[in-house]
């Protein structure tokens, strides 16, 4: 399904460690634009890409975690978003992944690839799930992860 003038399809990434007997979700905020808020990897599905695809795509360009890195846990929830300030409809899909190699608890990424992103600095750590308080509605399906 390809993206429509009307509605974006997007992909969004929990990506959970087990630090210390308790979750954690990998979080970012932009070094150059704190006022965007606390977000979790993701973007925009490609014409003709699959889901999955888009996925491991934007988490590898965002925050550098590669495929051989994670492990899928499954989908974990779909829902329309209209962001007000855009005008515009979103298709959010939301994924949980499981980081399987150690990574360090916080780290700067500048984010790779051609996209409206591309160049941007993030400062990503690991928070409670529990303390998780996401912007632009991204924590919609933060619940799911306690099923």
């Amino acid at each position: 399904m390809a993206n429509s003038p009307l509605v974006k399809r997007k992909v969004l990434a929990y990506i959970t460690r087990v630090q210390d007997g308790s979750r954690e979700l990998l979080v970012f905020s932009h070094r150059d634009y704190p006022e965007a808020g606390l977000q979790v990897p993701g973007g925009t599905v490609e014409d003709s890409e699959l889901l999955i695809d888009a996925l491991y795509r934007e988490v590898e360009e965002e925050c550098g975690l590669k495929r051989d890195e994670l492990q899928l846990q499954g989908k974990l929830h779909k829902y329309m978003y209209y962001a007000e300030d855009r005008k515009k409809v979103y298709e959010r899909n939301f994924f949980h992944l499981e980081v399987t190699t150690d990574t360090a608890d916080e780290w700067e990424y500048v984010v790779d690839g051609d996209g409206e992103d591309g160049g941007l600095h993030f400062q990503f750590r690991w928070t409670p799930i529990e303390d998780c308080s996401l912007a632009a509605d991204l924590d919609n399906a933060v619940e799911w992860l306690y099923q």
